[in-house]
């Protein structure tokens, strides 16, 4: 069953799209949708619990979605039961605007179906977002950010190293513990404690991206 035409303006207006259970299993659709949807201009959030901190075509994996970070539209490749439970986090989460929950084909859940239903949050089943925005001609200008990454020191020093990366920049997964990944944007809007603390490190005049920039040399 095709979703229908009203979601195409939904789709028009977001900036961004998250899609849950997107890893490094290239065999995957998850796998293969992130570089297609960003090809069509989105930014792409890919959120993977075990492979955060890795890369899927230069496009950072974080393992969950932190507190502040808008979601405009989440997009479920998961299990019924996994995906139960990813919208029941949605929905316990304060939003401005209830996300567009676009569940995949084989991700469908009865109950959290009658959740988003009952909510009156929008959500599509049974349709491919990939080929909707195909079939639809759905596109947007490219919305580039760079991103940043910081990981546990590999001396075993108990310190973090602090990168920074073009958009689009490919690094490979990283050989110690992830602190923290993400984009400029989650950097701005994150109320976990690395973006805030980042955030707290600007000096006067000086832009949050320079900053970044400057605290990774």
């Amino acid at each position: 069953m095709e979703a229908d035409l009203s979601y195409v303006q939904t789709l028009e207006a977001a900036s961004s799209i998250h899609v849950f259970g997107a890893g490094l299993n290239a065999e995957r659709t998850s796998h293969t949708a992130v570089p297609e949807l960003r090809n069509r201009g989105w930014r792409v959030v890919p959120v993977h619990p075990r492979d955060g901190g890795a890369c899927i075509e230069g496009v950072p994996i974080r393992s969950s979605v932190e507190e502040g970070t808008p979601v405009e539209v989440a997009v479920l490749f998961l299990a019924p039961e996994r995906a139960r439970a990813q919208v029941r986090r949605l929905l316990l989460t304060q939003h401005q605007t209830p996300p567009l929950v676009w569940f995949q084909p084989g991700a469908e859940d009865d109950v959290a179906l009658e959740w988003l239903s009952d909510a009156g949050w929008p959500h599509v089943h049974a349709d491919c977002i990939v080929r909707y925005s195909e079939r639809h001609d759905v596109e947007k200008t490219a919305l580039l950010t760079p991103w940043y990454r910081q990981v546990a020191d590999q001396d075993g020093s108990q310190c973090s190293v602090w990168t920074a990366h073009a958009p689009n920049e490919h690094a490979p997964p990283p050989s110690t513990v992830v602190e923290w990944v993400g984009d400029l944007i989650d950097l701005a809007t994150s109320k976990a404690s690395i973006p805030a603390y980042i955030r707290n490190l600007r000096n006067e005049g000086e832009s949050l991206e320079d900053c970044a920039l400057r605290l990774s040399k």
